[in-house]
């Protein structure tokens, strides 16, 4: 047996999420089995523990993006029994059955061997929303950035993305500018290594002029849509911004102007089907350059049966930082 969190689904077209003990016979197909040990809350976790949003196929579900444990049983050779591995992406949690359970059961290569110098629990403290940060940081570096060459700007910064950029940014010697819509949050992101606080309303609106002062020397952009076409028309001459997520639109009212006179780039970070070799480079940084000691302030501990309402909060842009599922609570 083992405990899960179910999404089911009714013929109105209503979902329901409760807690569940299942027969290891459910467990979906795959080579090797993981207890898993923690997980955590995504964007992406919010809507399939709620309507779907076309994420989900099949019902019944077990949701759950990302998940950190160890191996149980392993028909591959790269695993064994006792090895601490981690999961993000793939599409697990969306069409495979995900982190929100005490045992997993999927594809060796969609496994990584947890890195030195993490725990199953900080590595889930960071989970997707970090390890997408941490290649974000990668392909701006891949493209010139480094520290020096001024500010670096990350919007959405109270999220979980956002949170574990300007924390790594700051530890890789950036003069980081975080972007909020919530003044409350400006001590707990200036403790996250934040030297400036951008109010979002400043970057809301797109403007007529297709170039602005030369401002930024890169982005990570959680946030699409007018405020991506604002700042790619503030980057400095060869910045780029990395762009991770759409929180405030998909369209981008923007013009080519930016990339023409500017050399301005905009590199799209995929997180899902990521080759192996990036993943494992982005872990190793992961383990080497994000201050561990500013985890816990980006913490929420949450349990499997918290996750049906925390799910509805992400989506409404109310949780702070990273939720951190303990799977075994």
């Amino acid at each position: 047996m083992f405990k899960a969190l179910v999404v089911e689904k009714a013929e109105s077209g209503d979902t329901h999420a409760s807690v569940q003990n299942l027969e290891d016979s459910r467990l979906p197909e795959g080579n090797v089995t993981v207890a898993v040990e923690y997980s955590t809350l995504n964007y992406k976790d919010g809507l399939c523990l709620t309507s779907g949003g076309g994420l989900v196929r099949n019902y019944p579900h077990v949701p759950g993006i990302d998940f950190a444990g160890t191996v149980e049983s392993s028909e591959d050779p790269r695993y064994r029994e006792g090895d601490k591995v981690v999961l993000t992406g793939w599409r697990v949690g969306e069409v495979h059955w995900g982190g929100y359970a005490t045992r997993a059961r999927v594809n060796a290569d969609w496994l990584v061997p947890l890195p030195e110098g993490l725990t199953t629990r900080q590595a889930m403290s960071v989970g997707t929303a970090g390890f997408t940060a941490m290649l974000a940081i990668m392909s701006l570096e891949d493209h010139g950035l480094a520290p020096g060459n001024g500010e670096v700007l990350v919007t959405g910064a109270g999220g979980g993305v956002g949170s574990v950029a300007v924390s790594i940014l700051s530890r890789l010697g950036h003069q980081v500018a975080a972007v909020t819509g919530r003044p409350a949050l400006e001590p707990y992101l200036r403790d996250l290594g934040a030297h400036r606080i951008v109010p979002r309303e400043e970057l809301a609106e797109t403007v007529k002029r297709p170039l602005e002062a030369e401002t930024w020397a890169g982005c990570i952009d959680s946030v699409g849509g007018p405020m991506l076409a604002r700042v790619l028309g503030q980057m400095q001459y060869g910045g780029s911004v990395a762009s991770v997520g759409l929180a405030g639109g998909a369209n981008l009212p923007a013009t080519v102007i930016p990339f023409l006179l500017r050399g301005v780039n905009l590199l799209g970070i995929d997180s899902v089907m990521r080759p192996y070799a990036d993943r494992v480079r982005a872990w190793t940084r992961i383990a080497r350059d994000l201050p561990v000691e500013k985890l816990e302030a980006m913490v929420q501990p949450a349990t499997l049966s918290d996750l049906p309402d925390l799910g509805a909060a992400i989506l409404k842009g109310q949780v702070q930082g990273r939720v951190l599922v303990d799977v075994n609570a």
